[in-house]
């Protein structure tokens, strides 16, 4: 059996894929014209885990997306509680990544680094917050960081 690449040309194989999700992509017929005004600002973001103490050399361990407007939706377990932390403490993500109250964790350093990249209320976020092992992460009460 021969791969659908090697068959019809890596060329024509990426423009077949191109052309299936463009028609298969939910939504892709209902978008707004380019150039048009949307009664929402964008909201969306990529929240990742990582393992390791710098996200962009760490190894990624799960990732999902989260939609906050025009509805909250995505990847994330749950969209609409982690949007409405967002709403609730966009300015001062750390309040929502940091462990809370006494926490019985070992002190290994074994780093997690949860990440939010993309856009919020039409600005650009790019956060990043170092646990110092996996405990410390488990015990943040943050729904946005916890799935």
């Amino acid at each position: 059996m021969r791969s659908i690449a090697k068959g019809l040309g890596l060329g024509s194989a990426a423009m077949a894929l191109t052309a299936f999700t463009a028609l298969a992509w939910p939504g892709a017929a209902d978008a707004a014209p380019s150039g048009t005004e949307s009664l929402y600002a964008p909201s969306a973001l990529v929240l990742g885990v990582a393992h390791g103490e710098d996200a962009s050399t760490g190894t990624v361990l799960r990732a999902v997306t989260l939609v906050c407007a025009p509805k909250p939706g995505g990847t994330h377990p749950s969209p609409k509680a982690a949007c409405a932390e967002l709403r609730a403490n966009a300015s001062e993500l750390d309040a929502l990544a940091a462990p809370q109250g006494n926490v019985d964790c070992t002190k290994e350093w074994n780093p997690v680094t949860v990440t939010a990249d993309g856009v919020w209320q039409g600005h650009r976020l790019n956060y990043a917050y170092t646990y110092g092992n996996p405990c410390g992460m488990r015990h943040a009460s943050s729904v946005l960081f916890n799935f």
